[in-house]
């Protein structure tokens, strides 16, 4: 009986085309991958000018004009070859690279799945130029003059003509162009030096000036962005241990239902990136309204040898040295710019919200709301963990008993101070605008009425303040619970009668090994039973109700990824704000002028005060003009 040996495929080398078409399907995905490579190229090449040209959404051309250095006649026939780069010579240089490009595969891959012209000019007289195809299955340079300005244009026809299967998941021109441009925005976000033009079909789309000064800078992001941005934005600027952080960073009520407004550059370069993503959802935590997005340009500068760009094919992750290290600068950073938001001078003159450093609340001066506690309500009391808050701030009253923000009362603010007085009068004295001097008044200024029992009525210079007393109360109340919360003694943690056991993965009990001290500060205490068991022992007295299991699973996860869990804060946080809500004034409460006038003060004084604990906008303005608009005055 004869045996059939089926033949066996031998080992074999890719001709460079088909190579070319495989490296292609990971660098070149769609119009805008391409875009995004040819304006990196003119970038690295030091032009101070790129135009960008497009038609029919990419599919039928990518053309992008810079004036660089150009590419001399000797290096041409290198230029489309793959692995070919003039920004690397050596592990070194990688380890500290800070071009954009260096692969050397872009040029290659696009040439192979498109028809590809490259026209160059080293030189500064117009008359000279070079250019450059690749033909044939080989792949071939055929170089040939082509007078050509200081610079290169690289122009893509046909893109995918050789390729039907790739060409038949292109979307519609309208949807190609969109991502298109969105490569673009992000690139002129990038360089504010650069001057900037986008055209589709003949039609310029953006056509950005060079600027470096603020204003500059700003309005290129209102024209990227929208106005909307910058008015509801706050620049940042910080820096720290080699590493710096500037940008605008979005207020909390100017949101967005997807994330599609967030830049963050590193070193230049656009990324997304998952530890940066963490840092930024917690930092606006308690601050955003859920299932809503914040928006930011953010742009973080350090040594390039401390992070690798070189860990994908389109180079949009990075990795740091110490991710750690960043996490927690990025988190801080943003957390304190996002503890100012609260009402300026400056900022009240804004119309409305738009859809899409930490000082003590002080004792309110004699005749104001007297912003010194805040009484449990019977909801609060029934609260899981309710009794637990109530005895941690009794036992920090008996601490400090001359401490004069004392958080327990049997009278809400509203009520001591509505209390009458020794003659039996209740105070009804309101804080009048001042007429002399009408600039003096505070960025809310003063309460006119109430509004069916929910929302404060305020005159400012500006025109007319409306807030929603309710949620601003609520934040006021919960800022200085969190406050009197950080000032006590660590977190006051409970041994649990019966340790919980929990089936956990080896990477999680390395986790839990390694990081034992950090888990130990949060008042939590896990113990290693086995290769595959844990045991918690511990939890924060404020999170009895807690189910462990969860918390610890999520704990060493973040501590895994991120190197940082803010998993306990978070929860001990959440229960504040149920306790911080159920203890504000209610809607369809009656308030002084006095009173309401006190509430304004101190919302001014609060930290995140422009919004509730839940992320929704506390207050709004109503300038003048917008007034007169509505009224038709003066038309």
């Amino acid at each position: 009986m004869s045996e059939t040996i089926s033949a066996r495929p031998r080992i074999h080398v890719l001709d460079p085309r088909l190579a070319n078409q495989i490296a292609a399907g990971e660098v070149v995905e769609r119009p805008a991958s391409v875009t995004k490579e040819l304006i990196e190229n003119a970038i690295d090449a030091g032009s101070q000018r790129i135009e960008v040209d497009i038609e029919a959404g990419g599919a039928r051309l990518i053309k992008v004009r810079d004036d660089g250095v150009g590419i001399g006649e000797e290096d041409l026939p290198l230029a489309l070859a793959r692995h070919a780069t003039s920004k690397i010579d050596s592990l070194e240089d990688l380890e500290g690279v800070d071009s954009l490009g260096f692969r050397g595969e872009a040029l290659a891959s696009i040439s192979s799945v498109s028809r590809l012209e490259l026209v160059s000019n080293a030189l500064d007289d117009p008359r000279h130029g070079w250019r450059v195809v690749a033909e044939g299955r080989g792949m071939e340079a055929r170089v040939t003059p082509a007078p050509h300005p200081r610079g290169t244009s690289v122009a893509v026809r046909d893109l995918f003509f050789n390729t039907p299967a790739r060409r038949k998941f292109l979307r519609t021109e309208k949807t190609e162009f969109a991502h298109v441009e969105e490569a673009f925005r992000r690139q002129a976000l990038s360089r504010y030096d650069i001057a900037w033009t986008l055209s589709h079909n003949q039609k310029v789309v953006h056509q950005l000036p060079p600027g470096l000064s603020p204003s500059a800078s700003e309005r290129r992001i209102a024209s990227l962005l929208g106005k909307n941005f910058i008015e509801h934005a706050r620049y940042i600027e910080r820096e720290a241990g080699g590493l710096r952080l500037s940008g605008w960073v979005g207020l909390p009520t100017h949101s967005r239902s997807q994330a599609d407004q967030q830049y963050f550059f590193v070193n230049g370069r656009v990324v997304r990136d998952r530890l940066v993503a963490h840092a930024v959802r917690q930092a606006y935590r308690d601050v955003l309204y859920n299932g809503r997005h914040p928006v930011f340009v953010l742009y973080l500068t350090l040594d390039p040898e401390v992070v690798d760009v070189n860990v994908h094919p389109t180079k949009h992750e990075v990795r740091f040295r110490d991710g750690r290290m960043v996490h927690d600068f990025l988190y801080s950073s943003l957390h304190h710019c996002l503890a100012d938001a609260r009402p300026s001078a400056e900022e009240a003159h804004v119309e409305a919200p738009s859809e899409d450093t930490a000082p003590e609340v002080t004792p309110a001066e004699s005749g104001r709301w007297q912003q010194q506690g805040m009484a449990l309500s019977p909801q609060a009391d029934r609260h899981p963990g309710g009794e637990r808050v109530r005895r941690f701030m009794e036992g920090y009253q008996a601490l400090h008993p001359d401490h004069e923000d004392t958080l327990l009362t049997p009278q809400t603010p509203a009520e001591r101070v509505a209390a009458p007085t020794s003659t039996g009068q209740v105070r009804e004295a309101p804080l009048a605008m001042p007429e002399s001097d009408p600039t003096s008044a505070p960025p809310l200024g003063f309460a006119l009425g109430q509004l069916h029992g929910i929302y404060i009525l305020a005159q400012n210079v500006h025109g007319l303040v409306l807030v929603d007393m309710h949620a601003a109360h609520e934040r006021i109340v919960y800022e200085r619970m969190k406050h009197q919360l950080s000032a006590s003694q660590g977190i006051d943690a409970q041994p649990l009668l019966v340790p919980v056991s929990l089936a956990a993965s080896r990477a999680e009990v390395a986790t839990a090994e390694s990081e034992r001290d950090a888990i130990a500060q949060l008042g939590v205490e896990v113990d290693v039973a086995g290769p595959e068991t844990l045991l918690v022992r511990q939890l924060p007295a404020l999170l009895g109700q807690a189910d462990p299991e969860a918390l610890v699973r999520e704990m060493l996860d973040e501590l895994a990824r991120f190197g940082r869990t803010h998993q306990v804060e978070a929860r001990i946080h959440q229960l504040l704000s149920t306790m911080a809500c159920h203890g504000s004034v209610r809607a369809n409460r009656r308030l002084t002028l006095d009173e309401m006038n006190a509430l304004l003060r101190d919302m001014e004084r609060t930290e995140r005060s422009d919004q509730c604990n839940h992320g929704r906008p506390t207050w709004t303005q109503m300038d003048l003009k917008a007034l007169d608009r509505l009224f038709m005055r003066g038309q």
